[in-house]
């Protein structure tokens, strides 16, 4: 076999394992617990909960965005995906946006279809550029 056979073929075993193995993982900063005041570096900060207990069935995740001085905010794009991560990708949403409600509170259905360990993923961007990546555990 020749040097440029052996080289074409190591190129070749090195792209079908970047294709076969798994991507690194972003990075996602768990967060405190509900009611706690989250920090998006220093111009925002927020705060989480949902509006009734989690159980089976559709649960309403709301956050209320704040500026650096505290004041309400609107201005990020929230994207959030609700999976088990005992079972990943079993029963994942999906990338699914936040809509915001009259009052300006970021809202996301989260469908619970089993008891259980549950994680939310969440990204903030700001002009389509990501500034946090988080995740918060809840158990059902």
């Amino acid at each position: 076999m020749s040097n440029t056979s052996k080289w074409l073929l190591l190129g070749l075993v090195l792209l079908v394992l970047a294709a076969i193995l798994p991507a690194e993982e972003e990075e996602f900063t768990l967060l405190p617990g509900f009611g706690k005041t989250c920090r998006i570096g220093e111009d925002y900060a927020f705060v989480y909960d949902f509006d009734k207990t989690p159980r089976m069935g559709t649960s309403i995740l709301r956050i209320k965005l704040f500026d650096g001085k505290g004041r309400k905010a609107t201005d990020l794009e929230i994207i959030g995906q609700s999976d088990m991560p005992s079972m990943r990708g079993g029963h994942a949403s999906g990338d699914v946006p936040f809509k915001l409600n009259k009052k300006g509170v970021y809202l996301l259905p989260v469908n619970i279809v089993m008891p259980g360990e549950w994680e939310i993923r969440l990204i903030f961007l700001k002009d389509k550029s990501v500034i946090q990546r988080a995740r918060l555990i809840f158990n059902v």
